[in-house]
Protein backbone atom coordinates (compact mmCIF):
# COMPACT_ATOMS: atom_id res chain seq x y z
CA UNK A 1 0.00 0.00 0.00
CA UNK A 2 2.85 2.54 1.00
CA UNK A 3 3.93 2.85 -3.22
CA UNK A 4 0.89 3.89 -4.03
CA UNK A 5 0.75 6.40 -1.72
CA UNK A 6 4.52 7.24 -2.74
CA UNK A 7 3.74 6.88 -6.62
CA UNK A 8 -0.02 9.35 -5.67
CA UNK A 9 2.61 12.16 -4.16
CA UNK A 10 4.79 11.51 -6.81
CA UNK A 11 1.95 12.36 -9.30
CA UNK A 12 0.79 15.44 -7.69
CA UNK A 13 4.58 16.92 -7.60
CA UNK A 14 4.97 16.54 -11.49
CA UNK A 15 2.04 17.92 -12.07
CA UNK A 16 3.01 20.67 -10.08
CA UNK A 17 5.76 21.12 -11.71
CA UNK A 18 4.35 21.93 -15.22
CA UNK A 19 5.00 24.83 -17.24
CA UNK A 20 2.88 27.93 -17.26
CA UNK A 21 0.34 28.33 -20.47
CA UNK A 22 0.88 32.36 -19.69
CA UNK A 23 3.18 34.43 -21.23
CA UNK A 24 5.62 36.75 -19.68
CA UNK A 25 3.96 39.68 -19.04
CA UNK A 26 5.13 42.40 -21.06
CA UNK A 27 4.70 46.24 -21.41
CA UNK A 28 4.14 48.82 -18.91
CA UNK A 29 0.95 47.90 -17.46
CA UNK A 30 1.64 47.19 -13.94
CA UNK A 31 -2.13 48.10 -12.30
CA UNK A 32 -2.68 46.33 -8.86
CA UNK A 33 -5.83 45.01 -10.60
CA UNK A 34 -4.15 43.93 -14.05
CA UNK A 35 -1.22 41.83 -11.98
CA UNK A 36 -3.53 40.28 -9.57
CA UNK A 37 -5.27 39.22 -12.72
CA UNK A 38 -2.21 37.82 -13.91
CA UNK A 39 -1.44 36.19 -10.66
CA UNK A 40 -5.24 34.24 -10.71
CA UNK A 41 -4.71 32.81 -14.01
CA UNK A 42 -1.17 31.92 -13.00
CA UNK A 43 -1.88 30.32 -9.59
CA UNK A 44 -4.53 28.17 -11.24
CA UNK A 45 -2.31 27.01 -13.84
CA UNK A 46 -0.16 26.08 -11.10
CA UNK A 47 -0.84 26.26 -7.41
CA UNK A 48 -4.04 24.85 -7.00
CA UNK A 49 -3.21 21.03 -7.04
CA UNK A 50 -1.77 21.48 -3.94
CA UNK A 51 -2.57 25.14 -2.38
CA UNK A 52 -6.75 24.82 -3.54
CA UNK A 53 -9.12 27.25 -5.64
CA UNK A 54 -9.29 28.75 -2.33
CA UNK A 55 -5.65 28.33 -0.93
CA UNK A 56 -6.73 26.00 1.57
CA UNK A 57 -5.99 22.04 0.24
CA UNK A 58 -2.87 21.64 2.03
CA UNK A 59 -1.67 18.54 -0.68
CA UNK A 60 1.72 17.54 0.03
CA UNK A 61 2.31 19.27 3.02
CA UNK A 62 1.16 22.85 1.14
CA UNK A 63 0.03 25.62 3.77
CA UNK A 64 -3.30 27.27 4.29
CA UNK A 65 -2.57 30.30 2.43
CA UNK A 66 -5.56 32.37 4.15
CA UNK A 67 -3.58 31.50 7.55
CA UNK A 68 -0.01 33.00 6.07
CA UNK A 69 1.19 35.91 7.85
CA UNK A 70 3.97 35.89 4.86
CA UNK A 71 4.73 39.65 3.07
CA UNK A 72 4.58 40.07 -0.67
CA UNK A 73 8.24 40.08 -0.38
CA UNK A 74 8.59 36.68 1.71
CA UNK A 75 5.95 35.22 -0.61
CA UNK A 76 7.85 36.10 -4.04
CA UNK A 77 10.91 34.25 -2.20
CA UNK A 78 8.60 31.11 -1.30
CA UNK A 79 7.50 30.83 -4.39
CA UNK A 80 10.96 31.60 -6.46
CA UNK A 81 12.70 28.99 -4.36
CA UNK A 82 10.58 26.90 -2.94
CA UNK A 83 10.18 25.19 0.30
CA UNK A 84 9.96 21.83 1.48
CA UNK A 85 8.22 19.63 -1.32
CA UNK A 86 7.21 22.90 -3.15
CA UNK A 87 8.49 23.55 -6.27
CA UNK A 88 10.78 26.66 -6.83
CA UNK A 89 9.08 28.39 -9.72
CA UNK A 90 12.63 30.32 -10.75
CA UNK A 91 13.17 30.12 -14.26
CA UNK A 92 9.71 28.41 -14.68
CA UNK A 93 7.96 31.72 -14.25
CA UNK A 94 9.34 34.99 -14.84
CA UNK A 95 9.88 37.96 -12.03
CA UNK A 96 7.14 39.33 -13.09
CA UNK A 97 4.74 36.60 -12.76
CA UNK A 98 6.02 35.26 -9.41
CA UNK A 99 5.42 38.72 -8.54
CA UNK A 100 1.53 38.72 -9.73
CA UNK A 101 0.95 35.18 -8.21
CA UNK A 102 2.27 36.65 -4.86
CA UNK A 103 0.18 40.08 -5.19
CA UNK A 104 -3.14 37.28 -5.84
CA UNK A 105 -1.88 35.32 -2.71
CA UNK A 106 -2.59 37.64 -1.07
CA UNK A 107 -6.13 37.91 -1.45
CA UNK A 108 -6.89 35.18 0.37
CA UNK A 109 -6.17 36.54 3.66
CA UNK A 110 -8.21 39.09 3.33
CA UNK A 111 -11.09 36.91 2.61
CA UNK A 112 -11.03 35.16 6.19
Amino acid sequence: MKPFFVFIGIAFFIMACGGSDTPPTGGNSNSGKSMVSKGEKIFKTNCITCHGIDGRLKLNGAKELPLSTLTVDERIAVITNGRKLMTPFKGILTEKQIKAVAEYTMKFSDDK
